[in-house]
């Protein structure tokens, strides 16, 4: 065999820049979607005129008209027999399924190249992590329509898989000897799953706070009078209430997932370094995370914490997640030096 062979690590990167060229396809045609709902949303606006019409004529209560609107706002978003027929929505989400395919082959053959998981280095967590945040949107739209999200989701795949393959990708390399351990497989795969399911809550936090801001306008507005009240494509959207428990739910199973985390990773840590927990920045940042989660869930159960509050409290939570892949991992000292990178 020739030199100049590929061996199946070169495949696998291939496989990942040719989903990171796919999603960004996806992304251009979410966008276009979103574009395409301010048109249906002005359409929107000239039968609202028409139905006020009515309602002077004797018709049906402006209330009654309202609660139909909020009916309807909530059957775009998320009833799954009742989604509209977006088509650019529909192209996004099928290349988003292509790019997914090819972003799974990518990381199989990394990690039959390395015989062992893909996710010991900080490339092989990005790859697998951000597979995962796909993975979960994709499984989610089976129940709830978040199509209108699909541009933030492979937005991010775009940037951080592609920042992540010119940036920190390393050659297959031996696992270091803490890392020859079970906790290997379940630890790293828990914290990926978690960190996806936040991916998804930090994503509907944004628009919530987007859709609050133009709810608050639209009740400020006198009636009858033409306002500003933010991109048009939000009319097309769930409610503020309905996009943050919806992100609440996500929260929560991330959460839980993020507890397992931090129990496992005690677990490897006593087994590895003779203790439980030893105040490395690694632990400390994780432990972080899991009180900011803690403290989202807990604020918005019993205190009250709802609206614009909650989002902020799920954003900065989710904000802290990349803090620890990012800063930590590189710039940090301690146990966890797992970066792979020099």
């Amino acid at each position: 065999m020739s030199d100049t062979a590929l061996t199946l690590d070169d495949v696998s990167v291939l496989l990942v820049w040719t989903a990171i060229a796919v999603y960004a396809l996806a992304f251009i045609a979410y966008a276009i979607d979103l574009a395409s709902r301010s048109a249906l949303a002005v359409e929107a606006k000239d039968a609202r005129a028409r139905e006020r019409e009515l309602v002077a004529a004797g018709g049906e209560s402006l209330a009654d008209v309202r609660a139909r609107e909020e009916r309807a706002g909530a059957e775009i978003g998320m009833a799954p027999g009742k989604r509209p027929r977006l088509v650019w929505a529909r192209i996004g989400t099928s290349l988003t399924v292509l790019a997914f395919l090819f972003h799974l082959g990518a990381t199989v053959l990394r990690g039959i190249a390395a015989e062992r998981v893909p996710w010991s280095n900080m490339y092989e967590f990005a790859m697998t992590g951000l597979l995962l945040v796909v993975a979960v949107y994709l499984a989610a739209l089976v129940k709830y329509d978040l199509r209108f999200l699909g541009t933030f989701i492979t937005g991010l795949a775009v940037v951080l898989l592609g920042g992540a393959t010119l940036s920190f990708y390393v050659e297959v390399v031996p696992l270091m000897d803490p890392l020859k351990s079970v906790w290997l497989v379940i630890h790293v795969f828990v914290a990926s799953l978690a960190t996806a399911l936040f991916a998804l809550a930090f994503g509907l936090s944004i628009v919530q706070l987007l859709q609050a801001r133009r709810e608050r306008k639209v009740a400020e507005a006198q009636e009858g009078r033409l306002v500003k009240t933010g991109p048009g494509f939000l009319r097309t959207l769930p409610s503020a209430e309905a996009l943050e428990s919806l992100a609440y739910r996500f929260a929560i199973i991330g959460f839980i997932f993020w507890t397992f985390t931090l129990i496992a990773g005690a677990i490897w840590a006593n087994d590895a370094w003779g203790r439980y927990w030893g105040f490395d920045t690694k632990e400390v940042w994780t432990f972080v995370i899991w009180v900011l989660y803690a403290g989202y869930i807990h604020a918005r159960a019993t205190r009250g914490w709802r609206g614009t509050r909650s989002a902020w409290l799920s954003i900065i939570g989710f904000v802290a997640v990349l803090f620890n892949f990012t800063i930590v991992n590189m710039f940090f000292q301690g146990l966890h030096a797992y970066s792979g990178l020099s």
